[in-house]
């Protein structure tokens, strides 16, 4: 089979089409026939060792092990069961569930093993992939393409909104509303949770579909009255924030929060550290939130949430599997609208 894989700590050269055995699997496992995998920060940044040095880059503490086929967000067909599932998978399209976990139901994305999809183990830029049978969802959608750019976005967006336990005709600031988890997260907190959203993007050319996603208010963060901006859109401070950007919104976000508002952080494109003045987080009573994916419960909720059609797909664009470095780049360039994704087998 076709696959890329990630060679060492670097640029996109570092991304090498290689020729591999199909892999064979175990058990408890499934072999699936990849048919798409959408592309995240997470194998960009793994790539770029931003999650740590040398060995140490990966959502274990060991870090990744080289070379390693990243992808994480993934749906296909099952083509091969292993000896102890159900024969009767065979033939299923499914979206995958991205880590495994020995921890509890609630709490598996806390567990000290928590082992990634493309980071621990062998990814989606692959025309094949093997994955534990109970892990492999249906898919919300008929379309491949449609239902995969959700599994790591629209979890990590979906526990973000539950972590918050945002309330119908709150109002919530979106940062990065236009990227896979922000424009999730505009979905996920107005059109499931009932929330008033005030998306923040750089091009404002974008407004028309964000509000169509469910933002009521659309505003630029290159605005030099950003924080003026947001409270007299929403008419005072704001009830809650939904951060996938770090450093360079960090000060507004708390400007703009009321007394008592929450803040929940899940990135930091644009930038991994900031200043914070510890009297405005005890003054204003903030209680801040660290996220990242989420439990088999809430993406169960997702999906049906998807299939019900309160959550719809983002698409920027789509590349063929040996073109991943020139979708690795196109991922990073800004102004985009929605998911990249990978097509095997094109």
């Amino acid at each position: 089979m076709k696959a890329i894989q990630v060679t060492g700590y670097g640029d996109v050269d570092k991304l090498e089409v290689r020729e591999l055995e199909i892999p064979e699997p175990k058990a408890h496992e499934v072999l699936i026939r990849v048919k798409a995998c959408a592309i995240n920060n997470t194998e960009i940044w793994m790539r770029e060792g931003a999650y740590g040095t040398t060995s140490k880059s990966g959502w274990r503490p060991e870090g990744v092990h080289f070379p390693r086929t990243p992808g994480s967000d993934i749906t296909g067909r099952i083509v091969k069961t292993g000896q102890a599932v159900d024969a009767n998978m065979t033939g299923k399209d499914v979206v995958l569930f991205p880590f495994t976990s020995s921890g509890e139901n609630g709490v598996e994305h806390l567990s000290e093993d928590m082992s990634f999809i493309g980071s621990e183990y062998d990814g989606g830029y692959a025309e094949y992939v093997v994955w534990p049978a109970e892990l492999c969802f249906p898919m919300p959608l008929e379309d491949y393409v449609e239902s995969a750019v959700f599994s790591v976005s629209g979890l990590t967006a979906w526990h973000m909104v539950e972590q918050l336990d945002i309330q119908p005709g709150e109002s919530v600031m979106v940062t990065g509303a236009n990227g896979g988890v922000g424009s999730l997260n505009v979905q996920i907190a107005a059109n499931v949770f009932g929330a008033k959203v005030i998306a923040i993007v750089g091009d404002v050319s974008h407004e028309e579909k964000l509000k169509e996603l469910g933002a009521t208010h659309v505003l630029s963060y290159k605005s030099h009255n950003l924080a003026e901006d947001i409270l007299e859109a929403n008419g005072g401070p704001i009830d809650s924030v939904l951060d996938v950007v770090g450093d360079a919104l960090f000060s507004t976000s708390f400007h703009v929060l009321k007394k008592g508002g929450k803040f929940c952080i899940s990135g930091s494109a644009g930038g991994q550290k900031t200043e914070l003045d510890f009297r405005t987080l005890y003054l204003k009573h903030i209680v801040m939130y660290g996220s990242v994916l989420g439990t088999r419960e809430e993406f169960s909720r997702m999906l049906d949430a998807i299939e019900a059609g309160k959550i719809k797909p983002v698409i920027d664009r789509t590349f063929p599997l040996e073109e991943a470095r020139a979708a690795q780049t196109y991922f990073k360039q800004a102004g985009k609208l929605g998911k990249i994704v990978l097509l095997p087998g094109e």
